[in-house]
């Protein structure tokens, strides 16, 4: 991603890198005052503009998605939808990086144009900033015969 500086409190600006273990937030004034948005408000919009997109089967990487799987069978919980998104917030400028699963069968190339252009107008048209840049990392594939082949679970031994 670019690097970019995001406002801090007392007016000194922190890399990316130092940013990492607080919240970012952009800053747009205006004539009555001030709109703050928070890093994790572009990052979810990134994430719901990507699933929209017909051939992406899911976000994240094995890890984040397996995570997300366990988070799902608790009670009132729901999937993430910033999962497998990355996103540095300046003052008017955004950046995203996404991590998907690509359906089999779908070019690739023509998906990563559609994402790309759904997640710049959504992020543009919601928050009103400026995004510079979306980097796709393709990480899977997913067969549907996978699913199949790893059959119901074997049904328990001892109840």
């Amino acid at each position: 991603m670019t690097n970019m500086t995001a406002p801090t409190v007392g007016g000194n600006d922190k890399t990316r890198g130092e940013l990492a273990h607080r919240e970012v937030t952009a800053t747009i004034p205006g004539e009555q005052g001030h709109t703050t948005i928070a890093d994790v408000v572009v990052q979810k919009i990134a994430g719901l503009a990507t699933r929209e997109i017909s051939g992406v089967y899911a976000l994240g990487g094995g890890a984040s998605r397996a995570f997300g799987a366990l988070r799902e069978r608790i009670p009132g919980a729901s999937a993430s939808s910033g999962q497998g998104v990355d996103v540095e917030v300046g003052e008017r400028q955004a950046a995203a990086d996404l991590t998907i699963v690509v359906e089999y069968g779908v070019a690739i190339g023509e998906l990563a144009k559609a994402v790309r252009r759904n997640v710049i107008m959504a992020i543009e048209r919601i928050t009103g900033l400026e995004v510079v840049e979306v980097n796709i990392h393709v990480n899977d594939v997913h067969i549907p015969d996978e699913d199949e082949a790893a059959g119901p679970a074997e049904p328990a031994r001892v109840l």
